[in-house]
């Protein structure tokens, strides 16, 4: 057993605090990478799609024409000559002159004071948001903790916090919402309800939030989609708040897709007038939904319910 002073000490808002920085740090490297990898993936089977002869005739009803080998053997090479590329290899370099990252250069938030920004072999500016995200990650984890009093349930929301800030940024970035995170985060919030690990929340409201929580977006993405013939999110939204009722409940779906709501709206209308909207006008799902379950997370669910008056 470990110590009870000793498990207070661990579990206080500074010391989680320091383990976001370090999280926030590898978080950096998930945000960043995780999307590559996908579309290296997604590349690899566009190859083995060209080659699938089998496939060609079933859809096409006709053979496949020569070209396509062709291509799928350029394509194929052009890969392999990428090199390796996983969340641990290669090292961290400078993207501008491939600078490899020594120990001290990646200490959390500290190098990049330390360094005032920019790379030490190059001098290339270092954009902000790598210690804005660790700084951000640790005071999450710090506000984790102190909600939590020093219970053993801070290190569970500390991953959902983890998997929450990661999911935000990368759709922020790629419009993506990775099954690799969503679908492990959906999992995770069920069996911790199944173990009796989240105080507030039962088995029973965690299934139920999973299923109100995919289905209620699922819903909304067909009846737009039927009456516009336009599709106005992606599944990965689904799955993003499905994963955000098995953590939180039933009864936090309907309080976290009004703030996203809401939330996304406002910026949404002060990106179109700073003309900041991307190709096709629109804005990611995916952080409002995120940024709605931390608000849950941190403040209680019936502190927020009773922001909107249903206590």
């Amino acid at each position: 057993m470990i110590d009870p002073a000793l498990a207070e000490l661990l579990l206080s808002p500074w010391a989680l605090g320091v383990l976001g920085l370090v999280i926030g740090s590898f978080l950096n490297v998930v945000i960043y990478r995780l999307p590559l990898m996908l579309e290296r993936q997604w590349w690899s089977d566009v190859v083995a799609q060209l080659r699938d002869r089998d496939s060609f005739r079933r859809t096409f009803a006709a053979e496949a024409p020569p070209g396509l080998d062709q291509a799928a053997g350029a394509l194929r090479r052009t890969l392999a000559a990428l090199g390796p590329l996983s969340l641990t290899k290669p090292g961290s370099r400078c993207p501008s002159c491939s600078h490899r990252i020594r120990w001290h250069e990646n200490i959390p938030l500290l190098s990049w004071l330390r360094l005032h920004g920019r790379c030490s072999a190059c001098g290339a500016r270092i954009t902000a948001r790598y210690p804005l995200v660790e700084l951000a990650t640790a005071l999450l984890f710090g506000a984790v903790a102190w909600r939590a009093g020093g219970q053993p349930v801070a290190l569970l929301h500390c991953g959902l916090v983890a998997g929450l800030v990661t999911l935000a940024m990368i759709d922020w970035d790629t419009t993506v919402l990775p099954d690799a995170i969503t679908l492990p985060l959906l999992w995770a919030g069920l069996v911790a309800a199944a173990l009796g690990w989240l105080p507030a929340v039962t088995l029973s409201a965690a299934m139920w939030g999973a299923v109100a929580g995919y289905l209620s977006l699922w819903s909304v993405y067909w009846l737009f989609k039927l009456t516009t013939g336009k599709e106005g999110m992606g599944f990965g939204d689904f799955k993003l708040l499905a994963a955000l009722g098995a953590w939180l409940g039933w009864q936090a779906i309907l309080p976290i897709v009004l703030m996203a709501s809401v939330i996304g709206a406002i910026v949404g209308l002060l990106m179109k007038m700073l003309g900041q909207l991307r190709e096709g006008r629109f804005v990611p799902f995916g952080p409002f939904l995120a940024g709605g379950g931390l608000v849950v997370l941190l403040a209680g669910l019936p502190t927020v319910l009773g922001w909107i008056g249903w206590s």
